[in-house]
């Protein structure tokens, strides 16, 4: 089969895929979905659903991560946004909310996220979390990162999340900013790394090398993203996925057994999503629009990501997506509507018993179609 075609006579280009291209394809037995696993670990922590909130200000608070970790995924906070610079975001949120002109929106965001980061509010928002008996996540990124990594770390995070929208294993800073090797930050550091995006086989290797725990798959590929009408990037999901998982599977075999995961951070939009990225070989994947819809959701139904207050060039844009249901609901039903919104973690155990496999490792194994449009 050729996986390339010609633009022109001077340039060819990779045929890939996205998560609407391809389906999985049933077996020759199924089971009932109550015998079905859909846990997960990472490091020395533990996991019932392959769950992780987005670090995104509308997705995260300090409440919905104790819900996402009491309902047995992880709740991963925005170490650089509202909860960090304001003591009491709630009325900001409330005014985002009533502002219905989007240059508006726009000029409400910079106003307010100019305000500094406060250390003693990165220790009490992750404190919060702590204190309420679930597993802490934290999110930074790269150019924040050697700025205020050790506030995060005394602060008693158990998951350091680094997130951008392409991570490289050593991020290059102008002059009045530490660069960060990420190498000799992970080897100096006694606290578990997650690390992304990454949409490469070669740049998941050279995440993986850094002694990373986890991979961010993604780039710029969620509902509130603008970057492939801004900058010409596209990464379909579906390829980056299979990309990086073969990337692990080489980088298992020359590390001499070191397993890194996997979790798709973009272009989630539904149940069937969820269950396609775990088919590509995801071990988890990182949700925001989809949790953004929760009534608790600090956002009150709009939804937005960092690049959407961007000083200089903003790669994103505030959607409404709506204040549908409760958190619980959107995690483990019943749904009401048949689109795929509400009860992901059921979707999930459906598709994985349908086609007869017992745990998420197993499902990795699925066989794919891809359909000719």
């Amino acid at each position: 089969m050729n996986y390339e075609v010609e633009i022109g006579h001077a340039k060819r280009a990779r045929r890939v895929y996205s998560f609407d291209d391809i389906g999985v394809v049933p077996g020759r037995r199924t089971r009932d979905p109550e015998l079905v696993s859909t846990a997960w670990s990472i490091d020395a922590f533990n996991f019932e659903i392959p769950v992780l909130a987005a670090p995104m200000d509308s997705v995260t608070s300090p409440e919905t991560a104790i819900a996402i970790g009491k309902m047995g995924g992880l709740g991963v906070l925005n170490l650089e946004g509202l909860w960090t610079r304001h003591e009491n975001p709630e009325n900001i949120f409330k005014q985002f909310a009533e502002v219905t002109d989007e240059r508006a929106a726009v000029q409400k965001m910079r106003e307010f996220y100019s305000a500094p980061i406060k250390p003693e509010l990165i220790r009490d928002r992750l404190e919060q979390v702590r204190d309420a008996g679930v597993t802490v996540a934290g999110s930074l990124s790269p150019h924040r990162t050697a700025e205020h990594y050790e506030t995060v770390v005394g602060a008693g995070v158990d998951l350091f999340v680094i997130r951008g929208n392409n991570v490289s294993a050593e991020h290059v800073s102008h002059a009045e900013r530490e660069s960060l090797n990420l190498k000799r930050f992970i080897y100096e550091l006694d606290v578990p790394v997650i690390v992304g995006g990454a949409v490469t086989y070669r740049s998941a290797m050279h995440l993986m090398r850094t002694g990373a725990a986890g991979v961010l798959v993604g780039f710029g590929g969620g509902a509130s993203s603008s970057t492939r009408a801004t900058l010409g990037v596209r990464a379909p999901m579906a390829t980056a996925l299979a990309d990086v998982a073969g990337a692990r599977g080489h980088y298992l075999d020359e590390s001499g057994g070191r397993y890194v995961h996997i979790i798709a951070d973009g272009g989630l939009g539904t149940s069937g999503d969820i269950v396609k990225a775990i088919a590509c070989g995801a071990d988890a994947v990182m949700l925001g629009s989809l949790l953004a819809r929760a009534t608790e959701a600090p956002g009150m139904g709009w939804h937005w990501g960092q690049e959407a207050h961007h000083e200089n060039l903003p790669r994103g844009r505030r959607i409404n997506v709506g204040s549908l249901v409760p958190l619980q609901e959107i995690i483990n039903g019943p749904a009401v509507f048949a689109d795929g919104l509400a009860n992901l973690m059921g979707a999930l155990r459906y598709a994985m018993a349908t086609t007869g496999y017992s745990d998420l490792k197993k499902f990795q194994r699925i066989d794919i179609v891809h359909a000719v449009k």
